[in-house]
């Protein structure tokens, strides 16, 4: 009987990248797709199933089979608690043997106000019985980047970080490293603070914008009032979106999205993809 790997969230951004790797390494016959959509999944080239958070009765049908389980979490924050709690109550009833998580970089004593949300579905998953691996992700460089069009029209990178260091990696760095931990023996029971290997604030942000756009890009450090309202006036956020971003980034500014251990490039054998490689592609996409 061929063993069934299943992943949650496979249409989304760091899903199709874990499928795309995965697919490299073991047969597609064995990957299954646990989507919400599953017309959106038809161009994932595997096995397609409906899995919906909020519809626990297509979770036993979905992860029937299945005996390992990549959940990945979900996109909804404040609804991914009892998200979780569905998909591992169903996962254990499937008797899936093994349930891998994306949790959050240093999430049992995170500031950031994300991380309660990931410390339930670790506590859940301990309950649970089933045997578990915590894969911690650190923030995507994606996630910065994405605001550089903003910068470039805006003449300035702003924020509320201060001098705060970003340990981040790209998406496909983490997708590999799940896929390692997909495909390598004595994995259970692990827990993996996961992280770039080279830190950098907003300012070095910004200086790489600057470098590859030509143009002169600060970085303007804002109070947290002040940077709530500018991504409310400049971006159109809701007050309570802006809100939390703000919030994120004064917890940047105490490097809460900083490690050093360096597990994620032992994990996947090579270097994390540096901060300027990406500015660099993504600056020339822009300009």
């Amino acid at each position: 009987m061929k063993m069934k790997i299943g992943i949650t969230g496979a249409t989304g951004q760091l899903g199709r990248l874990v499928v795309s790797k995965l697919k490299t390494k073991i047969s597609p016959d064995n990957i299954v797709a646990l989507v919400r959509s599953v017309p959106k999944a038809a161009d994932l080239g595997i096995e397609v199933r409906e899995a919906d958070y909020d519809k626990p009765e297509t979770l036993d049908l979905a992860l029937k089979g299945i005996d390992t389980l990549l959940l990945i979490s979900a996109n909804e924050v404040g609804k991914r608690i009892v998200q979780h709690r569905n998909i591992i109550a169903a996962a254990k009833k499937a008797g899936v043997t093994w349930i891998i998580y994306t949790s959050l970089l240093h999430a049992d004593k995170s500031s950031l106000g994300l991380a309660a949300e990931h410390i339930a579905t670790e506590e859940a998953l301990k309950k649970s019985g089933a045997p578990y691996t915590f894969l911690r992700n650190g923030w995507y460089t994606e996630n910065f980047v994405r605001t550089i069009p903003a910068a470039l029209s805006a003449g300035a990178v702003l924020g509320s970080a201060g001098n705060g260091r970003i340990a981040s990696a790209t998406r496909s760095d983490y997708a590999e490293a799940a896929v390692a931990v997909l495909t390598t023996g004595g994995q259970q029971g692990k827990v993996y603070e996961l992280a770039g290997d080279i830190a950098w604030t907003l300012t070095d942000l910004a200086t790489e914008i600057s470098r590859h756009s030509g143009k002169l890009i600060p970085y303007k450090n804002l109070g947290e009032g002040e940077y709530a309202e500018a991504l409310k006036k400049n971006f159109g956020f809701s007050d309570e979106i802006a809100q939390g971003l703000a919030e994120i980034d004064v917890a940047v500014s105490k490097d809460a999205l900083f490690d050093n251990g360096h597990q994620l490039s032992e994990l996947i054998g090579r270097s994390t993809t540096p901060m300027p490689v990406t500015v660099a592609e993504s600056v020339e996409e822009t300009t």
